[in-house]
């Protein structure tokens, strides 16, 4: 199916006749602001049709600074020139041979007879597509975010002639998950049509997934189906657990996930797609039948597509025009070797383990996923992708991946996608760079094959006025580093760290102060700029510990910011007048915005027991660590006891290692440092164990150390600094503590944080 789309798809492509000024003859819509022209709708025009009508109607209204009516086509047409939006009857007499069905949902038309100018396309979308490309196109407009626009001011308006247009986008599903992007109209303008676009029936709809993804717990819930049915869920190490995924393998599982899936389509027959798809977890179930499929499969996909395909199979008895999707995703990314994904099955396969500052398609570090999504596209009619364009550990963090976006995309449609979900920062308003992103993304999507550079330089003169240049230089000099240092750019990184040291940023500053002085005289210029300088100045805050403590390595003097303090409440209070709500997802930005700031209290005392004479030392604070299960397992909140009146308080009715601290790189062959950590607990245990800290190396995936402390060692009430060691560090493990559940003996532990000294 999907080849014979392409085949279409090179087919209608006609391109754009006579688009230049000057070429050919030009019908003129407005003289001096008076206009000459009528915007025509059929009687039995749909919704948005006729919501494209009034969208040329403003616009060019605007454009010209005269008044364009909209009429009915059976009504009185005395005007010059006509623009016919839509299906029309004299659309079908004037182009007999136009079959407007050819077009899909979303393909356009443009053409022209005498002095008539049509805009149509497929339904329900098509027509607000072709009015959105020709105001764009052949006008001149530009819809750079949901609230900001540039539109030329033409009071004569001459449109060239002839115009003859057809194009249907290679993509069926285009999403740009940016948070501003999916406002309508502006999502619409953008020509994206996915799953969270908030474009109404108006704007034409969009597509819906019911479920979304992640849904094996949504249609079977662990504590309404677990405790009479742990056979459906995971076996993992010999048992039944209720936090992994489905027995992949279990018929009666299977028919009343089937029964469910079914319940859901029939409250929302018109959506389209439905996800049956695993957990976003790892734990796939270890029983002998599952894991018999995954040997004869040589991946745990085998039993996910057998599973979904008899899922889709009943589906399509009762609803045969829904598609039900699955997802290609972490440990079942690697297609089976048998098994073929069903007609009306989608699969989505995810991008989540790659580098992101090189090409899919040609990129050293991308081998692994070449060859699944190559293997995916031999068996999949359907295949869509789940792409990666932004970090989700912080969406605040300069993310050089601009120069991948376009040629990522081109081979998905080279191996057959058929849709792409590109996920980028939807929470944040001012992420790196997001209003460019989001607009490249998006004309990306709707034509692959346009210049990626030219797009952005277009984007940076039309957005950013007089500083194009500078952040034009900004974008090259910072990708340049980044593909330079050899960096893996992941989707989940935790710092800048690799690819920008204390002179790259030191450069990167200069060149933002020329962008800020070529625009000082215009507040609004002004302003964009400053949003776009996020990712820089975060890379500063959170560079900072480690640059000044390499510095002070070398005997010299750091030039960052001299009042770290103080740079990151402005720059906290910045994002706060951006609007910043969230800096991840679902992590609300207030919260966490205390923390960066807390972190840069005054160089902290050593506890009263350690030596540090003629020593470097490093306070690794409570808002560094690491944080699992949050709210549930462990919190940071006020503690008069400890140093700067917070800690990271670990509930003790768990075994989990819920606070952990990450070196960085900075501290990497530095030599030994010795590390205290600097604890207390709370309970009526007066003595033995009190709760286990250890290493996990990342890097091989094991623990390399473990020790269980004892209320000896650790303080009651007080704090006590536990002497960890002397150990060289490096960015592949962390320390980890937990609590070892034991009731009332140990109810809180209450870390403070961790020391590190090392001599000079």
């Amino acid at each position: 199916m999907r080849y014979c789309f392409a085949l279409t798809f090179l087919s209608v492509w006609t391109g754009m006749v006579g688009m230049a000024l000057g070429e050919g003859n030009e019908i003129c819509l407005s003289q001096d602001g008076r206009s000459r022209c009528c915007i025509v709708v059929a009687q039995d025009a749909i919704w948005p049709e006729r919501t494209a009508a009034m969208e040329l109607q403003c616009h060019l209204e605007q454009v010209t600074g005269g008044s364009i009516p909209v009429v009915l086509e059976k009504g009185p047409l005395s005007f010059p020139v006509r623009l016919f939006v839509g299906e029309s009857e004299t659309l079908a007499k004037s182009f007999p041979n136009l079959d407007l069905r050819t077009l899909g949902e979303d393909g356009i038309v443009f053409k022209t007879k005498n002095q008539d100018i049509f805009l149509a396309g497929g339904r329900p979308r098509g027509t607000l597509y072709a009015v959105f490309t020709f105001l764009e196109d052949v006008v001149g407009c530009r819809w750079w975010t949901s609230t900001e626009s540039t539109l030329p001011d033409r009071p004569s308006l001459n449109i060239p002639i002839p115009l003859d247009r057809l194009y249907v986008p290679p993509l069926q599903y285009r999403e740009a998950f940016y948070k501003d992007a999916l406002n309508a109209p502006f999502a619409a303008r953008c020509r994206c049509n996915g799953h969270f676009a908030k474009t109404t029936e108006a704007f034409g709809g969009h597509h819906r997934l019911l479920g979304w993804c992640h849904t094996f717990f949504g249609l079977l819930p662990p504590e309404e189906y677990f405790e009479e049915h742990p056979d459906w869920y995971s076996e993992v190490d010999g048992g039944r657990i209720r936090n992994g995924q489905l027995c992949l393998t279990n018929e009666a599982m299977r028919k009343e996930l089937t029964e469910k899936a079914l319940e859901r389509i029939r409250v929302a027959p018109d959506a389209g797609f439905i996800s049956i798809s695993q957990n976003d977890w790892e734990r796939r179930c270890q029983c002998e039948k599952c894991l018999a499929i995954e040997a004869e499969e040589g991946s745990p996909s085998g039993p996910l597509i057998r599973f979904v395909n008899k899922v889709a199979e009943s589906i399509e008895e009762e609803f045969p025009d829904i598609w039900v999707e699955t997802l290609a995703y972490s440990y079942t990314r690697k297609p089976p070797q048998h098994a073929r994904p069903r007609k009306n099955v989608v699969v989505r396969l995810c991008s989540i383990e790659c580098s992101f500052v090189q090409p899919l398609a040609t990129g050293p570090q991308n081998v692994s996923f070449r060859e699944d999504i190559e293997a995916w596209s031999r068996i999949s009619p359907q295949l869509y992708i789940w792409d990666y364009v932004a970090n989700f550990k912080n969406f605040l963090f300069p993310h050089p991946n601009l120069r991948v976006l376009a040629p990522n995309i081109r081979f998905f449609l080279n191996q057959g996608a058929l849709g792409i979900f590109e996920q980028g920062d939807a929470w944040c308003d001012a992420g790196d760079l997001a209003p460019l992103r989001a607009w490249v993304i998006s004309h990306l999507l709707w034509d692959p094959t346009l210049d990626d550079r030219a797009l952005i330089r277009e984007f940076l003169e039309g957005y950013y006025g007089p500083a194009a240049d500078a952040l034009q230089e900004y974008i090259d000099l910072s990708h340049d580093l980044a593909e330079d240092s050899g960096v893996y750019l992941k989707c989940f990184t935790r710092s800048t760290l690799g690819w920008l040291g204390e002179e790259d940023l030191l450069r990167l500053t200069e060149i933002f102060k020329e962008a800020e002085a070529a625009v000082a005289d215009d507040p609004v210029l002004k302003e964009r700029v400053l949003k776009a300088r996020t990712g820089l100045d975060f890379a500063w805050i959170m560079s900072c510990k480690r640059l000044w403590l390499e510095a002070q390595l070398r005997g010299e003097r750091f030039r960052g910011p001299q009042d770290p303090r103080s740079f990151a409440q402005a720059f906290v209070d910045r994002m706060k007048s951006f609007g910043v709500t969230h800096y991840r997802e679902g992590r609300p930005f207030d919260d966490w915005a205390f923390e960066l700031v807390h972190n840069f209290a005054p160089l902290a005392p050593p506890p009263s027991d350690v030596e540090v004479e003629d020593s470097i030392t490093v306070d690794v604070q409570e808002g560094e660590f690491v944080l699992e299960g949050e709210g549930t397992q462990v919190v940071l909140c006020d503690d008069p006891l400890a140093l700067d009146g917070r800690a990271a308080l670990l509930k003790g009715n768990h075994k989990e290692r819920a606070a952990q601290y990450h070196p960085d790189d900075s501290l990497r062959g530095t030599g030994p440092w010795r590390v205290y950590l600097i604890c207390r607990y709370e309970g009526t245990a007066a003595e033995g164990d009190i709760c286990r800290v250890g290493i996990y190396d990342e890097e091989v995936e094991k623990m390399t150390m473990s020790r269980t402390l004892t209320a000896e060692e650790v303080g009651k009430q007080d704090y006590a600094a536990v002497d960890l060691g002397s150990m060289d560090l490096c960015d592949d493990f962390h320390f980890w503590i937990a609590p070892l559940d034991k009731g009332d003996q140990v109810r809180r532990i209450w870390v403070d944080r961790f020391f590190l000294v090392k001599k000079r």
